[in-house]
């Protein structure tokens, strides 16, 4: 009799799910996009399992307590300004109508209020291009993309910090699998002709080949349901160029 494959598993089993509990705060701004001015200062750096950047942790002269993606050269103790009357220096949170053009810029509101949801992976960053008369700001990422932006959105100023994180190498398969595990991943991934024919629908034989179409239909059994799902296209495709690509 033929097991379930790894995919009808990990749709079944908490073992493959991201151990959220584990995570120190949602990274959001606890600020309102109308603020004028207001004091704040730098608590604490923190690790967050499962993310390349640091969190920092921001006390508003209020008493508001909130985590931020850190700006790089940030550091404990720092005073931050918070507002549109803020100057843009590293560290400072302000409505992208309040930073001039050329300013390099992280963790940018999508939609206002939402707290942040742009440019927060470790060493990313976008810089302003230009204002524009309807009121929306674009900025243009590392990638070259462009992304239009409503102008009372939120943004840090600065580099989001651990910047070259991923040229060090693991060095052994232990540490990628904790890596993998904190963020939720499958790690080893083996592939299904590998497999005996028990446990996929690609293994068995004398040698390792598929065997046959590795297409299958969109209504296709669960247990079958591997490989090419209801594909649009097979064979080699041709890369696509996402340089100049707006985004709303």
């Amino acid at each position: 009799m033929g097991r379930r494959p790894i995919v009808r598993r990990r749709g079944s089993s908490p073992n493959f799910m991201a151990p959220t509990h584990r995570r120190v705060a949602p990274a959001i701004y606890n600020v309102q996009f109308d603020t004028e001015l207001e004091k704040a200062r730098l608590v604490d750096l923190v690790h967050d399992p499962g993310r390349g950047a640091p969190l920092a942790l921001i006390e508003t002269s209020s008493g508001k307590v909130f985590y931020t993606v850190a700006a790089e050269g940030s550091y404990v103790g720092q005073d931050i300004l918070i507002g549109k009357n803020a100057p843009p220096t590293v560290g400072n949170i302000l409505p992208l109508g309040s930073i001039p053009e050329g300013t390099m810029v992280l963790n940018v509101e999508r939609k206002i209020g939402d707290g942040g949801a742009l440019f927060r992976a470790s060493g990313n960053f976008a810089v302003i291009i230009s204002h524009n008369p309807d009121g929306t700001v674009t900025l243009k990422d590392t990638k070259g993309r462009l992304f239009v932006v409503d102008q009372k959105c939120l943004a840090t100023i600065g580099v989001v910090a651990g910047g070259g994180r991923t040229e060090k190498p693991f060095l052994k398969a232990g540490n990628k699998l904790k890596l993998m595990k904190s963020k939720g991943r499958l790690y080893p991934i083996v592939r299904g002709v590998a497999m005996i024919a028990a446990y996929h629908p690609h293994g068995g034989g004398r040698h390792m080949h598929v065997g046959g179409s590795t297409s299958v239909s969109r209504n296709a059994p669960p247990g079958a349901k591997v490989g090419l799902i209801a594909p649009k296209k097979t064979g080699r495709k041709k890369m696509k160029e996402e340089k100049g690509k707006t985004f709303t």
